[in-house]
């Protein structure tokens, strides 16, 4: 019987070493900022210029990836008119415009700021998980196909991985989204971010119906995507039309599935319009390029899913030093 109990002891002592390391190894990987890991703090610190020390439930959420509690997070069923920001580090992550009720427990939202939300597999295999592209930090994970909104997707977000900013008359800025593919995104990107008024421009894939599309598999020809760019811009300093006539006069809106020596149905001529109003303005200049002669194969969709492109596509020519071989401003109007 001692002998029995030694023996038990033993294994009870070695699982409970094993399961001490598997948890720290965890934590690591994770990036836990646990008080005792200083070195990793102050890197996270000066990388993202503010990073805030997370309480035990916070950090349970926005660094071990786990879930509150649904109907209980401060911003379920929270109605006021501002911005969402990340928890860690402040970056403007989704607005009030974008969020809506969709009954399950959690805050929901149609759409993320450009660029502020990346989307990862999740460690199940099955969901995709969100996070903030500046710093990392855990959100919750994004769904599509629900059919609870026009754009079809919910970003389904953890409250305690955000803080609230309140809109004021001081600090409230207008936007709009303007998406356009006209071959590569590479050349579309650099010309189109020289039009004042324009806030961002991030490359990337939509028009198709793959989910999550790489590059490669893009190029493959069999996702439907076409290389696009999306446009936030400032209406008091620009407005749609301006870009979408800049936008027909820095590539070859003739060329069918195809911008110079890129073939492919992935560089065709597309606008993707995100409101009533920029179809309209799409088919009138349309209209008067095809008055002039021009024979238009430039496509007019309704936006869907827009998909950002691997890092290594984003500022490529503003990165490499040169200018783009496909694209160059022809006046047309």
């Amino acid at each position: 019987m001692k002998k029995y109990i030694a023996i038990s002891l033993v294994f009870l002592t070695m699982s409970c070493v094993l399961f001490y390391v598997t948890v720290s190894m965890h934590s690591q990987e994770k990036g836990d900022c646990s008080t005792t890991d200083v070195s990793q703090k102050r890197v996270l610190t000066k990388q993202h210029k503010y990073m805030k020390i997370l309480t035990p439930e916070e950090k349970a959420v926005i660094i071990n990836k786990g879930t509150e509690r649904p109907y209980t997070g401060v911003y379920e069923n929270f109605k006021e008119k501002g911005t969402y920001l990340c928890k860690q580090c402040d970056a403007p992550l989704y607005r009030s415009e974008d969020k809506f009720d969709s009954g399950c427990g959690w805050p929901s939202f149609e759409e993320e700021i450009p660029g502020a939300v990346k989307r990862v597999p999740d460690a199940d295999g099955l969901r995709t998980e969100i996070v903030c592209a500046n710093c990392g930090a855990h959100l919750g994970h994004v769904f599509i196909g629900e059919g609870f909104t026009p754009k079809n997707v919910r970003h389904c977000v953890n409250s305690i991985s955000l803080n609230f900013k309140k809109e004021t008359v001081s600090n409230i800025k207008q936007e709009e989204i303007a998406i356009f593919a006209g071959g590569c995104f590479w050349g579309v990107e650099y010309y189109m971010k020289k039009v004042p008024g324009v806030l961002t421009i991030v490359s990337g894939y939509t028009g198709g119906t793959t989910e999550h599309p790489t590059y490669k598999e893009v190029c493959q020809n069999n996702t439907g995507h076409a290389e696009a760019v999306r446009i936030t811009f400032d209406p008091s300093k620009t407005n749609y039309e301006t870009l979408a006539r800049y936008f027909f006069e820095i590539h070859d809106p003739e060329q069918v599935n195809g911008q110079g020596p890129d073939i492919g149905i992935q560089y065709r001529s597309e606008i993707f319009y995100t409101t009533p109003q920029q179809k309209v303005i799409a088919e009138k200049l349309i209209g008067l390029l095809r008055a002039k002669g021009y024979k238009i194969a430039t496509r007019i969709t309704q936006a869907t899913t827009f998909w950002q492109a691997e890092d290594y596509h984003q500022d490529y020519y503003e990165h490499k030093g040169s200018e783009p071989y496909c694209h160059r401003y022809v006046k047309r109007f």
